[in-house]
């Protein structure tokens, strides 16, 4: 088969070459380049040097497929000779096997099983930049198998927009850098739409049909917009065009006709996710339209579960979607928004490890034996905040254990592919035929879209069950294998209750479906929902904002069923109300944050009364307590010195402190109904400085200073002119040096009053000031206060509290 020269082809040379001495590469190479293929095939050539199966990693199942069908069919092979397929519902490998598309998920799945990836000559690490949390985590994986297992292991990261110098930094490792082919894209911006997306999007697409020729690729967020942009081009297109969806729950057939080419004559118009964007080429598509949105898993709220929220697509993101309109003639690209907004996108995208759940990350590391994620190479480290939250929830789920080893259970979390969370569900079921109901609804939420879209969970797996697509036979095979074989029954809702309780939810008072969870959390449904007059749920997912989530699956469940998987506790309650500074005491029975009855009582218990202190405190501030103005006097002390001194001076602002005042201030509250006073929050955080800064900050930053007068003033440490005494002029006569704190390194600043107290002058050098300002202040004073003192030589006068002469004489004599 004569094949067609690409850009990669140049630098194969390279890239052999340079695996032949070492065992890292970095390469880049834009869309088009045909890295994905050619590379794998060249490595398979005996001078290569490669021993054993080459594994190439795709974050995605259609572009893992249709990598795997090019390479084969390059070779005028089939699948499962030499380029074997690995996704979760389509496994094509044999004996013959020599190089292996495998999705990165299940990568990890194989070296968490077999650290030493024997028999494994390399690893390729297809379209790197997308960055997902099972890419980051199976490269630090494999950085480890090479340094510990495995020194013969040859690693390859390959990207269309890698940041080349960090990756290269990070894994020590030389780059090569391939040309791209492309041919030039007109950009027209159509700006933004005004007011739903799907309506101005539809016209924008008949407009590029009237203008241009070619298929067009559009780019949309998610599935939902691409349905609803497809509804709105039903019946209006011409007729020597269709509409094809592209996204990854999609059956593989429905993904072809995407992909193939058009009939000659034809026009396809392909609705697709950033699943396009790099990893696939659409044949005879010369027309991109983007919308310039994306939808990125983000941890949301306090329990850390990964929802998708669409934000605006990254600047390396929209350079690759109007490059696929260059891919084989010219091209134009139209994008739904205006020039200068371009400017103003991030240069690319924030990496998943950043801003997803963690906790199957430090599930995967605790199997793998390692507790401290920094031992391992990270182009990105876990940051610590979502790293020690997602290890709290492993401990709770009883994976880890409170010095984060791995337990029993989470030994048996582990083995299942899934979440740790869809994991628990199948553990946490006391028999079989349970356990294999767990494992179907596991299967039915790791695979969106099958079942439907409803949200009655029951309806789903009934539908799930008789889904006779390829996909859905994949996911009931595995839903077998996970559950042990066994024939599936019992209740879904008490499967999910078993597991979560805190997702146990009750139907609020009132017309509107809306649902508060035992968590704590919200959940709303459409009020046309079947489920919406249903008084108790079990919520399996939501989507949307923590405040308001939309309930996307759930299953209903009787209150008897409800009150005995988690009986109810009663126990006393009570609020502090900052505004009335008085106390608000209930008996409550409840499950979690479900209260189920409720009784007042004229005053809490002094337990109770202090947590709601506390709880003041953390949600209203210091202000709560009347505590704001000490407080901020000494932060504002314990400030000044980390300025001047630096460390060990902590960096403290109130609002951090607030967060954490059960921590420093708890254990020093009685339990009592009375609020703490202010100096005893103060005394609190003073004994929350390591030692002797308690003792050095009396001394360094003192409340009171002497004064020549022999008064002691106090000193003010918030506002502009801080550290600031004021004083009666008469009071700092003398040649004494200018007042100063912190070991003479910070002077005060000085407001010198008048008899009546009012401020007449402003200084931080007094002996200046007595050689220069004096004079014209004295003058002015000595016609207002005749009867006090005002010399013509301060500095040699002696001071006094501002007595008027004849007191002074009066004194002396």
């Amino acid at each position: 088969m004569v094949r067609q020269a690409l850009p990669i082809d140049d630098v194969l040379p390279d890239i052999v070459s340079t695996l032949r001495q070492g065992n890292r590469l970095v390469l880049a190479a834009p869309p088009g380049a045909g890295k994905t293929t050619r590379v794998p095939l060249a490595l398979l050539e005996p001078g290569a040097g490669i021993d054993g199966r080459i594994l190439v990693l795709e974050p995605r199942r259609i572009a893992a497929r249709a990598a795997a069908e090019r390479m084969a069919s390059q070779l005028g092979e089939a699948i499962g000779a030499t380029v074997g397929l690995s996704t979760r519902i389509d496994r094509r490998v044999s004996p013959k096997t020599r190089i292996e598309i495998i999705t990165d998920g299940l990568f990890t799945r194989r070296i968490l099983a077999d650290p030493s990836l024997e028999g494994v000559g390399a690893v390729l690490f297809d379209e790197f930049h997308e960055r997902s949390l099972t890419i980051d985590l199976a490269l630090a994986l494999a950085c480890e198998t090479q340094a510990v297992f495995n020194s013969a292991l040859k690693l390859v990261v390959m990207s269309a927009t890698l940041e080349t110098e960090r990756v290269c930094a990070a894994l020590d490792a030389p780059l090569i850098e391939s040309a791209g082919r492309m041919f030039p894209v007109e950009g027209r911006y159509a700006g933004r739409p005004p007011d739903r997306l799907e309506p101005h999007l539809a016209k924008i697409i008949r407009r590029a049909l009237r203008e241009e020729e070619g298929s067009i690729l559009v780019f949309l967020p998610g599935a939902a917009e691409i349905r609803r942009v497809g509804d709105a081009l039903a019946g209006d297109s011409p007729p020597n065009s269709s509409v094809h969806p592209l996204f990854g729950a999609l059956s593989p057939a429905e993904q072809d006709a995407a992909i193939r080419p058009a009939p000659d004559g034809h026009r396809k118009i392909v609705l697709a996710t950033d699943i396009a964007e790099s990893a696939l080429t659409i044949d005879g598509v010369r027309i991109v339209i983007d919308a310039g949105l994306a939808r990125l898993p983000e941890a949301q709220g306090r329990n850390g579960r990964t929802q998708l929220v669409t934000v605006r697509a990254a600047l390396s993101s929209v350079d690759q979607r109007r490059g696929r309109a260059g891919r084989t003639a010219p091209g134009v690209c139209y994008r739904l928004w205006d020039e200068p907004e371009t400017r103003g996108l991030a240069k690319h995208v924030t990496p998943e490890i950043l801003r997803a759940d963690l906790a199957g990350l430090a599930l995967s590391l605790a199997d793998w034996g390692e507790r401290d994620p920094a031992r391992l190479t990270w182009l990105d480290p876990p940051p610590p905040g979502g790293w020690r939250g997602a290890c709290d929830r492993l401990v709770a789920l009883g994976a880890l254990d409170p010095d984060g080893r791995l337990t029993e259970r989470g030994r048996a979390l582990a083995a299942l592919p899934l979440p740790p969370e869809h994991a628990a569900l199948i553990v946490s079921q006391p028999d079989a035929a349970q356990k294999a109901r767990a494992a179907e609804i596991a299967a039915l939420m790791s695979e969106r879209g099958i079942g439907g879209q409803g949200t009655d969970l029951g309806q789903r797996l009934a539908a799930f069950r008789r889904d006779k697509s390829q996909r859905g036979e994949a996911l009931r095979r595995q839903a077998r294998r996970w559950g042990g074989g066994t024939k599936a029954s019992g209740s879904p809702a008490l499967c999910l209750a078993r597991a979560w309780p805190h997702a146990l939810a009750r139907r609020r008072p009132g017309d509107d479906p809306r649902y508060i969870t035992a968590g704590g959390a919200a959940g709303r449904l459409d009020p046309a929902d079947p489920l919406s007059s249903s008084p108790w749920l079990v919520i399996a997912d939501s989507i949307g904002s923590a405040s308001s989530p939309r309930i996307t699956l759930a299953a209903p469940i009787s209150e008897p069923d409800a009150l005995a998987i988690t009986p109810p506790e009663t126990v006393e309650t009570a609020t502090f109300d900052p505004a009335t500074r008085s106390f608000i005491a209930r008996r409550v029975k409840r499950i979690g944050a479900i209260i189920l009855s409720e009784t007042p009582l004229p005053a809490p218990s002094g337990e109770t009364a202090r947590l709601a202190i506390l709880d003041a405190i953390e949600k209203h501030g210091f202000a709560a307590i009347g505590a704001e103005g000490g407080l901020a006097s000494l932060l504002a002390r314990i400030a000044m010195l980390r300025q001047v001194f630096g460390e060990p001076w902590p960096d403290w602002i109130a609002d951090g402190l607030a967060e954490t005042v059960s921590e420093w201030l708890g254990p020093t509250l009685g339990t009592g109904t009375t609020l703490p006073k202010p100096q005893a929050v103060c005394d609190a955080i003073i004994a929350g400085l390591p030692w002797p800064l308690p003792q050095e900050l009396k001394t360094l930053a003192p409340g009171q200073i002497p004064l020549p007068s022999g008064r002691s003033a106090p000193v003010t440490y918030t506002g502009d002119q801080a550290p600031l005494v004021e004083a009666r002029v008469q009071e700092l006569f003398g040649d004494a040096p200018h007042p100063s704190i912190a070991s003479g390194r910070v002077p005060v600043t000085l407001s010198l009053l008048s008899p009546a107290r009012r401020q007449v002058a402003l200084t931080k050098d007094l002996p200046g000031f007595w050689n220069g300002g004096y004079q014209d202040m004295a003058k002015d004073m000595r016609a207002q206060y005749p009867k006090h003192d005002w010399p013509d030589d301060p500095a040699s006068a002696r001071a006094h509290p501002g007595h008027t002469k004849a007191q002074i004489l009066q004194t002396r004599s």
